[in-house]
C-alpha cells in the first residue's frame, strides 16, 4: 500500500543531489567526448550473498520508481552546482532539462534473488542512466537488507506477528523506509506513525515505562491506561515486579485484558510463568508480547514459548548485523556511436580482486524441479530457452520515462511470502550456509 492507494498528498523533493560528484563529472566528460548519447545498459546485482544469507529479498523498488520520477534539477539545485564549480555551464544546462527517458526492467518488489542475479536493468542514454546509479543503490541496499532481516524473522516467528519498532533506532527517514521494507519481509505492524501515514502500514503503540514511572503507582499507570484506551489495551508488566504487575493488571482491567509486554529478563522463563499467572487470574484470552532487543535466533529460541507476538527495534533496522547488501550498479553494454539503430557490444569489468562483471544484457528465470520447487537461478542472455520462457523474473518497472510498474505494498508483501514459500525448505534455516540454490550461467554469456 502506498499514498496513491490512500489518496494521502505527500511531498516528495527531488532527488538530483541524492548522488556522488563523479556521476556529474562522468557526464560532463562524456558530453565533451561526444559519448553521452551512447545507449547505454546498467545492471544491479550483487556479487555474493551476506555471509550466512541463503536467499535475499529485494526491497525498495517503488522507492526507485518515486526518485527516477523526482529526479530533476531546479534553479536552487543548478546554483548550488554553479556556485562551487562542480560542472561546466554546458553540462548545467543539460541537467536543467534532465528527465529520465529511458526504460528500467527488474525483478519485481518482494521477489527473492541470489549471487548474480540481474535485480535491476536500466536502458537510456549514458547522460541519463549514470545520474541514476547512487540513488538507486542507496535504496535497494538499504531497504533489501532490512527486507532479508525481516524475512528470516518472520520466517522464526511462523504464524506470530511481529511489530517493528525501530524508529528510535536509526535516522528518521531511515525508520520509514525501513518500516516499509519489514512490512515487504512479513512483519505485520509498525510503531512508526509517518510509515503508517505515507504507506498505510498498520500502526500500533500503547505506553512506556516512562508513563508507570510517571505515576505515583504501577497500579494508578495501569488504571489511567486502561480509563483511556480500554480493557483490551497493552500493559507493560516489567518496571518493577512482573507477577505483582500481571496481577494489578488483571485486577484493573479484569480477563478482557488484551495484553501484557515483556520487556526485560529471560523471556523464555518470564513468558512461561506469566501466561500460567494470567491462566489462573481467568484471563486466558490475553496475550504475551514479548519486545528487548530481539533478533531471528532469539525468536526462534522463544517458538515454544507461550509468546503471541513479537516486537523488535534495533536488530531489524540494522538488517540484524548485515545494513547493506553490497548491491552495485555496473556498464554491461553500450553502442559505439549514438545512432539509435547502432549494435549493443557488451562491456564488463575484468580487474583481479573478485570485483569482475559479466557484460551482456541479461534475462533471469528461476528453474523449478519436477515438484515446483526453485532448484537454480538462470542467468543467460540473448535468447530465453523455451523451457524457462514461463519462468523469467524480470518485469517491467518504466517505459519511455513512464512508471509502468507500480503496485501497492501488500502485492508485494504477498510476493514475497511465495517466493519464500517456493524455495527450498532449508532457505529458511537459521545455520549459517551457502545460498539455497546455485546461480547457472546460460552458455551464451557474449551476445546482446
Amino acid at each position: 500500500m502506498n499514498t496513491a492507494d490512500l489518496g494521502l498528498p505527500v511531498e516528495v523533493p527531488s532527488t538530483a543531489l541524492f548522488t556522488d560528484q563523479y556521476e556529474l563529472t562522468m557526464l560532463q566528460a562524456a558530453l565533451k567526448a561526444g559519448t553521452a548519447e551512447r545507449h547505454s545498459v546498467f545492471e544491479v546485482f550483487t556479487r555474493r550473498l551476506p555471509e550466512g544469507r541463503r536467499y535475499g529479498v529485494v526491497a525498495g523498488t517503488g522507492r526507485v520508481l518515486d526518485a527516477v520520477e523526482n529526479l530533476h534539477f531546479d534553479a536552487d539545485v543548478l546554483g548550488f552546482l554553479r556556485e562551487h564549480d562542480i560542472v561546466d555551464e554546458e553540462t548545467l544546462d543539460r541537467l536543467a532539462a534532465y528527465r529520465f527517458s529511458g526504460d528500467i526492467w527488474g525483478y519485481p518488489e518482494g521477489e527473492v534473488y541470489f549471487p548474480g542475479s540481474p535485480i535491476m536493468r536500466v536502458e537510456g542514454s549514458f547522460a541519463e542512466c549514470v545520474l541514476l546509479e547512487t540513488v538507486i543503490l542507496s535504496i535497494l541496499n538499504h531497504d533489501s537488507a532490512i527486507a532479508a532481516a525481516a524475512s528470516r524473522m518472520s520466517s522464526a516467528a511462523g504464524e506470530r506477528p511481529l511489530i517493528e519498532m525501530g524508529a528510535r533506532r536509526t535516522h528518521e527517514l531511515a525508520a520509514v523506509a525501513a518500516a516499509r521494507a519489514a512490512y515487504i519481509g512479513g512483519f505485520a505492524t509498525t510503531s512508526d506513525l509517518a510509515a503508517g501515514f505515507r504507506y498505510g502500514i498498520p500502526t500500533v503503540g500503547t505506553s512506556a515505562h516512562a508513563f508507570t514511572l510517571l505515576h505515583d503507582s504501577e497500579r494508578d499507570a495501569f488504571q489511567a491506561q486502561v480509563d483511556s484506551l480500554g480493557r483490551g489495551t497493552t500493559l507493560l508488566v516489567d518496571t518493577y515486579d512482573v507477577a505483582e504487575a500481571v496481577r494489578t493488571a488483571v485486577d484493573i482491567a479484569g480477563p478482557e485484558l488484551g495484553a501484557v509486554r515483556i520487556d526485560s529478563g529471560d523471556l523464555l522463563l518470564v513468558a512461561h510463568r506469566v501466561r500460567q499467572q494470567l491462566d489462573d487470574l481467568g484471563a486466558t484470552d490475553t496475550r504475551i508480547i514479548v519486545t528487548s532487543d530481539l533478533d531471528e535466533y532469539a525468536i526462534a529460541s522463544l517458538a515454544a514459548a507461550p509468546v503471541d507476538a513479537y516486537g523488535v527495534g534495533t536488530q531489524l533496522v540494522t538488517g540484524s548485523g548485515h545494513p547493506t547488501c553490497s548491491m552495485v550498479y555496473k556498464l554491461v553494454a553500450r553502442t559505439g556511436s549514438a545512432d539509435p539503430q547502432a549494435p549493443l557490444v557488451p562491456v564488463a569489468k575484468k580487474s583481479s580482486g573478485g570485483k569482475t562483471s559479466i557484460g551482456g544484457r541479461k534475462w533471469a528465470a528461476r528453474r523449478p524441479d519436477a515438484y515446483g520447487v526453485a532448484e537454480a537461478e538462470v542467468i543467460g542472455t540473448g535468447t530465453v530457452p523455451a523451457a524457462l520462457a514461463g519462468h523469467q523474473l524480470l518485469v517491467e518497472l518504466v517505459r519511455g520515462g513512464e512508471v509502468v510498474g507500480r503496485e501497492s505494498l501488500d502485492a508485494a508483501r504477498d510476493r514475497h511470502a511465495a517466493a519464500r514459500a517456493g524455495l527450498p525448505l532449508s532457505a529458511t534455516q537459521l545455520s549459517r550456509g551457502e545460498p539455497v540454490i546455485p546461480t547457472e550461467y546460460a552458455q551464451d554469456l557474449s551476445g546482446n
